[in-house]
């Protein structure tokens, strides 16, 4: 599998975000809303006013070259052939009109049909020869900028055609202006542009912030309803407080109180349970010490009745047995429930486990004259936490010592069974001959301190934990738990089915 596969690349978004936090604590919401709306706003509308101001400049050129135009044709109307020779008749009125305008300088030029100067300013600049005619007007026309003087102008250069009886020709007509009008119409409308846009960013930068900080409102009432709760209040948050979008957050937030109500719900009734259970063997232990210091006071001065008072001494080990026994197990059981998910898995080998198991019940077996043996041919791997496991087999072989009778069997036994597919499970099983679990119980056994009667009879010190703690170590491996009546018919035989080998 290829490295790509194993570790498929992030979402578009993620990465993004990645690259723009950059390990970052993340800041204000608001504040990075506000950035990624204005910013490109701002930015779109300075390319927007960029866009009105060369249309806007496009405009008055197009509106400056057909006033250039006319005036050309005005002149061009002027022009005739007179003697065999082109003529520009302009009356002083016009020439002066010419030479002078408010607006700006105007300087004009008219070329015979041989190139001769036939009247205005003959250091006109010449029509270059790479400008196209204008496809604007219906008119032989060419414009262009040139500098005259030093100064940038434009010129309208007219192709007029000229003919009388003797000749016929195309005299050129040229009329030229400076850009101060333009420049001053230019100026403005960019102004008015920039004034425009400039009013409109910040009348947009104040509905964007109006906007955010409406939309942000009902996470705002969300922060406040979190934080005025109790340290007991728990309840879900109404998801009809935020948008839609928001809604799985919230519904996730509700998910997690409910898994913390459960866990502190479990912590409740481990720790009724536990004093509970915990206060029986106290009480009997702290009377029984107080029996023995009775009799010791009454044996004061007189020979001691030592037989009695080994008595009592033996039953207050055995209670102490009990009670370190009931807190071992409640500790296990408190263990498995609140901090199974941090435990470290790794391949177990369930017949080491077994072996091991069964060389530190021996002494147990044996001065209660229980046959205990071992079946593990396989080597029987698993996927698990040793110390569980082990916890898992001593409870299962402890609670067939304590319920089988002196002179019983009891068998431990660990194997690989192929299933039906191309996989194997392992199976750990625990078979005694004692009085078993009828059917009806079976179910109930599971429950933390519950005990069926035969148990009561056969094992009164007994804490009805072994099977809970065993049901809990199975589910946190993946494991099925079976309870069935053994094979000789009256015992019990405990299955441990693991998902498979590892």
């Amino acid at each position: 599998m290829s490295a790509a596969m194993q570790h498929p690349r992030p979402p578009l978004l993620e990465r993004l975000r990645r690259r723009w936090t950059q390990g970052r604590p993340l800041g204000s919401l608001r504040s990075q809303l506000l950035r990624w709306l204005l910013i490109p706003l701002v930015m779109l509308v300075l390319l927007d006013a960029v866009f009105v101001y060369r249309n806007a400049l496009d405009a008055a050129d197009m509106a400056y070259d057909r006033s250039l135009l006319a005036s050309t044709r005005a002149l061009a109307e002027r022009v005739s052939i007179v003697g065999g020779k082109v003529v520009a008749e302009v009356p002083y009125v016009a020439l002066d009109s010419f030479e002078t305008d408010t607006l700006g300088r105007i300087y004009y030029k008219v070329t015979g049909i041989n190139g001769e100067l036939v009247s205005g300013y003959g250091d006109l600049p010449p029509v270059p020869k790479n400008v196209p005619r204008s496809q604007n007007y219906p008119a032989l026309v060419r414009f262009y900028h040139a500098d005259y003087h030093g100064k940038p102008i434009r010129i309208a250069a007219l192709l007029q055609p000229v003919y009388d009886d003797s000749m016929r020709g195309i005299a050129l007509i040229q009329v030229a202006e400076t850009l101060d009008a333009r420049r001053g119409l230019s100026n403005q409308i960019l102004f008015d542009t920039l004034s425009w846009q400039a009013a409109m960013i910040l009348v947009m930068g104040a509905l964007v912030w109006f906007a955010v900080r409406l939309v942000l409102q009902p996470l705002m009432r969300l922060k406040t309803e979190v934080e005025t709760r109790t340290l007991s209040d728990l309840s879900d948050v109404d998801p009809a407080l935020v948008h839609r979008e928001m809604r799985p957050l919230v519904s996730a937030m509700n998910g997690s109180m409910s898994r913390l109500q459960q866990l502190i719900a479990s912590q409740r009734r481990f720790i009724a349970d536990a004093s509970h259970q915990l206060r029986t063997p106290l009480t009997v232990l702290k009377t029984q010490a107080e029996l023995a210091m009775r009799a010791c006071d009454r044996q004061a001065g007189a020979p001691a009745d030592m037989a009695a008072l080994r008595d009592i001494v033996r039953s207050i080990a055995a209670t102490t047995d009990s009670t370190v026994l009931l807190a071992n197990r409640l500790l296990t059981l408190a263990r498995i429930e609140h901090g199974g998910d941090s435990l470290a898995m790794d391949t177990v080998s369930l017949r080491d486990v077994a072996q091991q198991v069964g060389l530190e019940m021996a002494m147990a077996a044996v001065g209660k004259h229980i046959d205990l043996s071992l079946e593990a041919p396989d080597e029987a791997p698993v996927h698990g936490q040793a110390l569980l496991l082990h916890e898992l087999v001593a409870n299962l072989v402890d609670n067939a010592l304590r319920y089988t009778p002196h002179g019983g069997n009891v068998t431990l036994r660990v194997r690989v069974l192929e299933t039906d597919g191309a996989g194997a499970e392992t199976v750990l099983e625990v078979e005694d001959s004692g009085a078993g679990i009828p059917p009806a119980e079976r179910e109930r056994v599971f429950t933390p301190f519950y005990r069926v009667g035969a148990a009561l009879e056969s094992n009164p010190g007994g804490a009805g934990l072994g099977l809970a703690i065993v049901r809990d170590i199975a589910a946190l491996h993946g494991a099925r738990l079976v309870l069935a009546t053994a094979a000789n018919g009256h015992g019990l035989k405990v299955s441990v089915h693991f998902g498979g080998a590892a």
